[in-house]
């Protein structure tokens, strides 16, 4: 599994100004119910249950919400890099500004965790972070999150 499999260009988004974790999690879902066809409402009632558990903000201004929901096949992401960072609740109690959100099917197993631990691992990197929050377009952010994977293709 790579990023490149979870997230596309189209699933990045600069967001100038969001006002709550609520308001942000809407924004996830409607992103999402764009690109895969799930119900919006459905997504965010998933965010608001699991983040009930507990924090999703990991720390260093980065965020990884993450919920199962119906009508999705595979595991799929949106990332969000907000210009103004937002008061997420995080472990470290400071505000985030880099958002990968995932999204997997009800039914999934072992291949969600496999995505979290993925992203986990890709968003510790500080440098690809200030490279992150250096840029402003989706492909570039894409290009960045994907740095590194190799194709498969012999």
């Amino acid at each position: 599994m790579q990023i490149s499999s979870l997230v596309t260009p189209a699933a990045i988004r600069v967001v100038g100004h969001l006002t709550s974790k609520k308001r942000l999690f809407q924004d996830l879902a409607e992103a999402v119910a764009a690109l895969h066809g799930v119900d919006p409402g459905h997504a965010v009632e998933a965010l608001q249950e699991r983040e009930s558990l507990g924090p999703t903000g990991v720390g260093h201004g980065i965020a990884l919400p993450h919920a199962r929901v119906n009508g999705l096949s595979r595991v799929c992401g949106v990332f969000f890099r907000l210009e103004r960072p937002l008061e997420f609740g995080a472990v470290d109690r400071q505000p985030v500004d880099l958002i990968f959100a995932l999204f997997a099917p009800r039914e999934a197993g072992v291949e969600h965790l496999k995505a979290l631990a993925l992203v986990s691992r890709t968003m510790r990197d500080a440098g690809r972070c200030a490279k992150l929050r250096a840029n402003t377009d989706p492909v570039t952010l894409h290009a960045i999150l994907t740095e590194g994977e190799t194709s498969k293709a012999a």
